[in-house]
């Protein structure tokens, strides 16, 4: 088995995804033009959607976890009048409805979702069951049950377009499908709705006016796509950071629990820390308590080297 060649470019990059392609295409394309084999994506586009894919590169790989974690914001267009078995516009038609609510109906449903509610997820998905994704299960003609999870809509602003087609600005929670919203407000009108278009505008602080399309990735230099890389530890502005000295970087890489009462530290039990060197970020730490007391351990470590 050969070995994978040592990581020589590391850092998170804003994809504008276009539709009609898989996050999976977008994440093939970054390993051919920067060389790497080591990429992943944080929250998957469906090939109907397009915009903020963020993909990272290197050993921000191993920030998958937590950057999926951050809230999101889309803006999508919602066809009133038609249900289908994926939720959205590409899907088999189920239903249709002749009946379209007035725009004063429409508004107020919309309105009754705003803020923590729950959502069954769809069967044209990437969740796994039994190890086996749901949308595979789907495809194959099957149907499982699905517990439904709690998920926020931190705000939801609708605006007719026609009759029948309603753009809806939502900005929410992780783990939010926008085509089961959309398939839920249709539910409660009694018409029926599905996705028509997606756009994902913003992941935590990444928006899509600071991302790059596949197409502009292909026309610049290797030195221009470098320079559009955001450094790993973009990903976690809005937790403290501590800096370490030699010392104390030192013992943490090594796995050994720092105590917060020589660091004269005191953040609670829990808390995500960004750890620095030399003013350098090169790992992630966590508060806890060991025998009684309070301490940082590693978390999860991005540079290899000492700083």
């Amino acid at each position: 088995m050969s070995k994978r060649k040592p990581d020589t470019v590391s850092g998170v990059l804003i994809v504008n995804k276009h539709a009609g392609v898989t996050s999976h295409r977008i994440i093939s394309a970054c390993r051919r033009l920067y060389d790497t084999q080591r990429v992943g994506h944080a929250g998957t586009l469906d090939p109907i959607a397009t915009g903020v894919l963020p993909v990272l590169i290197g050993r921000a790989a191993k920030a998958a976890d937590y950057i999926i974690r951050h809230d999101k914001a889309y803006r999508c267009e919602m066809l009133l009048g038609l249900t289908t078995d994926t939720e959205d516009v590409t899907g088999e038609v189920l239903t249709r409805s002749e009946r379209l609510p007035e725009e004063d109906e429409v508004l107020a449903v919309c309105r009754r979702f705003v803020g923590k509610i729950l959502q069954t997820p769809p069967m044209y998905s990437a969740l796994k069951v039994g190890g086996k994704k749901l949308v595979d299960i789907a495809r194959a003609g099957g149907e499982v049950e699905r517990t439904p999870r709690e998920i926020e809509i931190y705000s939801l602003e609708a605006q007719r377009l026609a009759p029948d087609r309603y753009a809806l600005d939502v900005a929410c929670s992780k783990g939010t499908y926008i085509r089961t919203l959309c398939a839920d407000i249709g539910r409660e009108l009694g018409c029926g709705a599905v996705m028509a278009e997606l756009v994902r505008t913003r992941t935590g602080r990444f928006t899509l006016e600071e991302a790059v399309t596949v197409e502009e990735l292909e026309g610049m230099t290797p030195e221009e796509r470098l320079g559009v890389l955001r450094p790993v530890e973009s990903l976690f502005e809005e937790l403290p950071a501590l800096e370490l000295g030699a010392f104390h970087a030192r013992l943490i890489r090594c796995g050994s629990d720092l105590y917060q009462e020589k660091l004269k530290t005191d953040f609670p039990e829990g808390t995500l820390i960004r750890l620095r060197r030399s003013g350098t970020f090169f790992a992630l730490g966590r508060a806890g308590i060991r025998d009684g007391v309070p301490v940082i351990s590693l978390e999860k470590l991005f540079v290899l080297e000492e700083l």
